[in-house]
């Protein structure tokens, strides 16, 4: 599982570093790396057996709609497998960092069955759309019913 958050540094060649707390999640697969794609206006990171979970649960998809046909070829279509290397870093594809905006700072974000990377400027757009949103009423409600 994928719990906190961090904020990190890409280098010129576009590696960033898993934190070891991630890392310990990862070594629990069968591969040592992720399958990265965009949502959101972030990149998500998932296991390569979660990943497969998705994939699953997008074929055997009932509906097969236009906007559905849509998502998969540009999720799915947009994914990217990436190692990790001996230092605990993945290289992210040019297409993946220009797609979510990432330059130089980055935030990763820990959502239980994968992590999030978002540019720390939109992290911080992001962040502030929460707090605004939990003014709302029906937020709350949603929020008080996980007991919180």
């Amino acid at each position: 599982m994928f719990r906190g958050s961090s904020f990190h540094n890409i280098d010129p060649k576009g590696r960033l570093i898993i934190p070891a707390r991630f890392r310990d999640a990862l070594r629990q697969s069968s591969v040592d790396g992720l399958m990265i794609s965009t949502m959101d206006g972030a990149l998500s990171c998932y296991t390569f057996e979660e990943w497969r979970k998705i994939e699953r649960r997008i074929l055997d998809l009932a509906v097969k709609s236009e906007h559905m046909r849509r998502f998969r070829r540009i999720f799915i279509g947009g994914a990217h497998e990436c190692l990790l290397d001996k230092q605990g870093r993945i290289l992210i594809p040019p297409s993946l960092r220009t797609r979510a905006g990432l330059k130089k700072e980055a935030v990763l974000i820990g959502v239980l069955d994968h992590f999030e990377v978002w540019a720390k400027e939109s992290w911080t757009q992001e962040d502030k759309k929460l707090q605004n949103d939990l003014k709302t009423e029906d937020l709350r409600n949603e929020v008080a019913e996980l007991g919180l």
